[in-house]
């Protein structure tokens, strides 16, 4: 007969292994004990409907120093929920105010920021040459300190051309641009754009880690950082997601790139350490 104790010893042994799977690309939520869901967006509501406004703001224009090519509006034909539960950030070829193509960019300054943790969301990306959606965060001191002091941290970059592969990398004050600290992870499953997969930084004081549907592919710490650059990263960031066409990054469009297509996402979390 087992023992009580020995029985308590199963279940806690077995309840450890629950809370330390890692991700899948389906979309249940992280149940470590030392994490504590704070903010979050599901994208439920009906179809054709504008992110929450209490949560995000649309950042309207063009270039964004990147040389893209869209124009990123406040449209529901550009940014706005599918009706099944996801977020359609949704790239067009159309005549826009000057430019060629149009799509989207929302961020959550002054509703939304966070200093360490882990911000993750589960996305579904297009494919093509010359599509790059980003999922990313920047220093909430933008406004007065500028870019890149203020810091950066890209959760997920992606080349439409390259469809298996996702980038992570950080950008701050000598490390910036072509510079950026930065790897690259190909996804053993092929191509990132067949399904939704789930990218995720998990960052506190002294490391920023990044992962891929639970599989950790790249750490950076102080010492990784070129001779005498600054981490700026111990203050608060908020959340952008946005689908860019064209640019430095990834070049333009060819006659292969099919539009209209989107950034699906079905959520975006972000989690505190606690004790």
């Amino acid at each position: 007969m087992i023992r009580l104790h020995a029985i308590r010893r199963i279940a806690l042994v077995a309840l450890l292994a629950v809370t330390t799977l890692p991700l899948t690309s389906g979309c249940r939520k992280v149940t470590r004990p030392e994490l504590q869901l704070v903010w979050q967006d599901e994208f439920d509501g009906p179809l054709g409907q504008l992110p929450d406004a209490a949560k995000w703001s649309f950042d309207v224009g063009t270039d964004w120093g990147n040389a893209q090519l869209e124009y990123d509006t406040d449209r529901a034909e550009n940014v706005s929920l599918d009706g099944t539960g996801h977020l359609a950030i949704t790239a067009r070829q159309e005549a826009y105010l000057g430019r060629a193509y149009t799509s989207g960019r929302i961020q959550t300054s002054g509703k939304f920021s966070q200093s360490g943790g882990r911000f993750e969301a589960r996305l579904r990306v297009p494919t093509g040459q010359g599509m790059w959606p980003a999922f990313w965060l920047l220093g909430a001191d933008f406004a007065t300190t500028g870019w890149p002091t203020c810091g950066e941290i890209d959760v997920m970059e992606y080349r439409g051309q390259q469809p298996a592969i996702v980038h992570g990398s950080l950008h701050g004050p000598g490390y910036s641009g072509g510079n950026a600290v930065t790897r690259s992870y190909t996804n053993p499953g092929g191509s990132l754009a067949d399904d939704f997969h789930v990218y995720a930084v998990e960052w506190s004081a002294t490391e920023i880690q990044w992962s891929l549907d639970g599989q950790p592919y790249q750490t950076v710490r102080p010492a990784d950082l070129p001779g005498g650059a600054a981490w700026v990263f111990n203050k608060p960031f908020f959340v952008i997601l946005n689908l860019a066409v064209g640019g430095n990054f990834v070049g333009p469009p060819n006659g292969n790139t099919v539009f209209p297509q989107s950034l699906l996402v079905d959520y975006v979390r972000v989690y505190r350490r606690g004790p």
